[in-house]
Formats: structure tokens, sequence, C-alpha cells
């Protein structure tokens, strides 16, 4: 197979392209920047992965980051032997199940039983939402919407009877701003159902999507239970409320600063491991997708699962490793004032509270923008091996030159998935809260832990619906990245796709061709 050709001369589109492939006849010039396609396969049989998306000089891009990234889990694990193992020195103390521990000394075996009912619906829940998403692609967008108003709102009026104000009137602003979000949804839909339900029959037909995401579903939630053991054993181990007698075991002595210092380490260390988790899977999803959407039937590669994991996990694996190391940043502080927040409702400050929602919500901002470029730039990464902040800067380019940003901001499903994970990470955390006052444990007797279990409940939850929803949506990001790489190639190839698309949406003839 010959070497790639720039964008213009493999798509055969902007350059000198035949009057039939422009069927809405509008003028077409050639783009300020020439971009990478596939050329047309040159083999006697179907190409492999690594032949169709061919990287000219194989690198390990963005080394550093993916070496950071192996230190880090090294760290975690360090960390995690001793807590647990200061923990399981004097499990006696800290009991054998709900009821069976008097120790004050930080949570004990009655979190763990928690964390282990929280992982059991997490896991539960996720996997309903996915098996509803590949099952009613249109009806799981009004179901998400519809679940998150009527749960915020029963919260809300749940909180207002037990005189939990400040929490109250939390919710029932968060509601109020859904409401208007959903209302906002409803021409969208049809488009948006449109590219779920295609990104569910390509998952069908075409490599082994669903297979990896069961796969990253399992290891995302068994990471889960070990952070929430080790998260535990933490406080265990460490803290010297009570007179710890765990104090005394291997690993140093107890200190507030100690216990304070190493949950910020192994909580900041989750949240990379969760999104490397994520983006690996989403890598490996878009080089399905991409291979689907370049080539034929006829012509589309071999074992292309399998070779889009091996560059995830390989040349690219610094990339994303980068990639997520910027969005775990901006979720540790979004998990720092969700805890500062929900410690201000426990007070009842309500001004503080709505304070911190607000800071929330611009970290939010913030945490959208990154993930939304995150989401193509890796996709244009799984095809072409590029480093982080090269794919990032020209995916942006390609994106904002072809007009592919009006069907990005018509596509509804990157906010409903994230709604649906949030809709998750709630119900974990309501479960949380409801367990803590239900079994009354002794480390919380006055409520000072409440917050911070019912925030990690809420974080466990979200993370583990975000692996396994990311497979869908990498399918869905990819198909509108991949018409700003060649848009003719959508109606070569997938031309019913296209006039279906054509008909719930008829703007994206403009958008396509712009």
């Amino acid at each position: 197979m010959s070497n790639q050709q720039p964008y213009g001369e493999a798509a055969g589109y902007y350059n000198n392209a035949p009057e039939a492939a422009n069927p809405y006849g509008q003028q077409q010039q050639p783009p300020p920047q020439q971009y990478n396609a596939p050329p047309p396969p040159q083999y006697s049989e179907k190409p492999m992965f690594d032949q169709a998306f061919k990287i000219e000089r194989p690198k390990y891009n963005d080394l550093w980051a993916g070496i950071l990234f192996l230190i880090v889990c090294a760290g975690f694990v360090v960390v995690s032997g001793l807590a647990i193992h200061g923990y399981a020195s004097d499990k006696s103390t800290f009991g054998n199940g709900i009821y069976d521990s008097n120790s004050r000394a930080g949570l004990n075996t009655n979190t763990i039983v928690l964390f282990a009912f929280i992982l059991a619906v997490a896991a539960v829940l996720s996997y309903s939402y996915v098996f509803l998403a590949r099952t009613f692609p249109k009806a799981f967008i009004w179901v998400t919407g519809i679940l998150n108003i009527i749960f915020g709102l029963v919260t809300a009026i749940y909180m207002l009877y037990r005189h939990y104000w400040s929490g109250g009137i939390v919710f029932l602003l968060f509601v109020a701003f859904w409401i208007f979000a959903f209302i906002t949804w409803i021409p969208r839909i049809p488009f948006s159902a449109l590219l779920l339900k295609t990104a569910v029959d390509v998952s069908k037909s075409y490599g082994h999507v669903f297979l990896v995401s069961f796969l990253a579903g399992i290891l995302g939630t068994a990471f889960a239970a070990y952070f929430s053991v080790t998260f535990v054993a933490v406080y265990a181990k460490y803290s010297p409320e009570g007179g710890n007698p765990a104090c005394s075991a291997g690993g140093g002595g107890c200190s507030t600063a100690k216990v304070t210092g190493l949950l910020v380490f192994i909580t900041f260390a989750s949240y990379w491991i969760s999104e490397v988790i994520k983006n690996v899977t989403h890598t490996t999803v878009s080089g399905v997708f991409g291979s689907w959407y370049f080539f034929n039937a006829s012509e589309q590669p071999r074992a292309v699962t399998r070779g889009a994991l091996k560059r995830s996990l390989t040349y690219s694996f610094g990339s994303i490793s980068l990639g997520s190391l910027l969005v775990a940043i901006i979720n540790f502080l979004r998990q720092i004032i969700s805890v500062a927040r929900r410690s201000e409702m426990a007070q009842g400050n309500v001004v503080a509270s709505i304070l911190f929602l607000v800071l929330g919500c611009l970290v939010s901002l913030l945490d959208w923008a990154v993930q939304f470029l995150n989401r193509y730039a890796f996709s244009y990464i799984a095809l072409y091996g590029k480093p982080y902040f090269a794919a990032a800067k020209d995916t942006w380019t390609m994106i904002k030159q072809r007009g592919i940003d009006a069907l990005i901001n018509e596509c509804l499903l990157g906010p409903v998935f994230s709604m649906g994970a949030t809709f998750v990470g709630f119900a974990c955390a309501l479960l949380a809260h409801l367990y803590l006052e239900f079994t009354a444990p002794a480390y919380n007797s006055n409520g000072t832990y409440t917050p911070v279990v019912d925030a990690f409940a809420f974080l466990i939850g979200l993370q583990i619906c975000n692996i396994f929803t990311t497979p869908l949506s990498s399918g869905v990001d990819t198909i509108l990245v991949a018409a700003a790489w060649d848009p003719v190639k959508m109606m070569q190839n997938h031309p019913d796709i296209y006039h279906e698309m054509v008909r719930v949406y008829p703007q994206v003839q403009t958008a396509i061709h712009a």
C-alpha cells in the first residue's frame, strides 16, 4: 500500500472532484489545510487495520505522560498495600459486617459493605442504561431527561421534608436547570436518535464493540471496588481519632494531615486511571467506526478491534494519558468543590452552598470544553497516531473549517450520556446517604463523614456509568468527525444513512458542504 496522500488527493472531493460527487451543485473550494484520509486500498485481499490506517513513522507519542501515569499507578498500589495491611492487621476493631464495629477511627467495614452495594447498583444501572440505549434509541433520550427531572424533584422534596433546607434548595435549582435544558432538547431528538441507532447497528454487525464495552465495564467496576477498599483502608489505618490501634502497624504513624494527603493522592489517581480506561476504550471503538466509515463492505479492514486496541496501548498510550490527565485534574477540582458544597449543605449554610454550586458549574463548563475536544481528538489519534496537542489542534481546526460544528451542536448524545451518568451518580449518593442514616455507624455519630461518603459514592457511580456508555458515544463521535475528514465517503459508502440524516435534519447538507 502506498503512503497516505493528503486529504484532497485521497478523497478527490475538494480538488478536481467529479460533478457527480457534489449532488447539490455547490461549488467547493480547497480547504486552507489538508488532512489525512485513508486512500483506496490496493490489496489482493482486505488489509489489516494498521495497513489501512498506516502511520508513516511509528512513534510513541507523549511518552512522558505515559511514564508518569504508570508511576502514579505504582504509587496507588503502594499506598493501597500499606493501608490495607494496616486495616487487616487489626480487623477485629473495624468489624466484619455492618453493625459489629464500634470504632470511631474513621471509616470501617460498615463502609466497605456500603461501597459493595454501591458498586452493584452502579453496575446494574449502567448496564440497564446501555441496554435501553441499544434497544430503544429514541425512547432512551426521552427517558433520560424525564428520569433526571423526576429523580431530582423527589430528592429535593425529601430533603425539604427532612428540614435539610440548603440541600433541598440546591436540588430545586438543579431541577429548574434540567427542565429548561430538556425543553430545548425536544427539536433535536430525531437527529440524535438517528445517530444513536446508527452507532448501535454498526456495533451489532461490525467489530467487537459490545465485547469491548462489557470488558471495559467489568474493568472499571473492578477498579472502583479496589479504590473503595483503599479509600476505607486509608481512613482506618491513618486516622488518629479514637486511639486507633492500627496506627502501630507498619507504614508510619497516624495524623489528620496524612489522611488528607493520601486521600487527595488516591482520589486524583482514581480519576486519572478511570479516564485512561475510558479513553483507551474510546480510541479502540473509534478505530472500529473509522474503518466502517471510510471503507465499503467489500473493502473493510480485518482485525480492526485488535489493531485499534494495540495502537491505543502502544504508540497512542502517552497521548491518551496526557488527555486523560487534563480531565482528571478538572474532575478532581470538581470533586473538592462537591465535598465542600455538601459540607456546607450539612451545616445549613445556604449562601455558601449556592456559591460552591456556581463555582462547580464553572468548573463543569471547563470540563465540558476539554472533554468535547478530547472526544474528537482521540478519534483522530485512534486512526492516525498523532501526538495529543497536534491532534487536538488539527481536529478543532478541521471541525470549524468544514462546518461540522453545526452537526455536533445539534447532537444531544454527549449531554444525554453525561446526564445519565449523573443520574447513576446521584442514585449512588442517595443510597449512601440513606445507608448512613439507617445503619448509624459509630464513626459517623455526628454526621462528619456523610458529605465525604456521599461525594465518593457519587464519584463511583459517575465513573462506572461513563465507562459503560463510552463505546456508544465513541461511535457517534467518530461518525461526526469522520464527516469532517471526508464527507463524500458518507454519501458513497452509506447513502441510506446520509439520506435519512437529510430527512430528519435538512440542514445537514449545508453543514457537510460548508
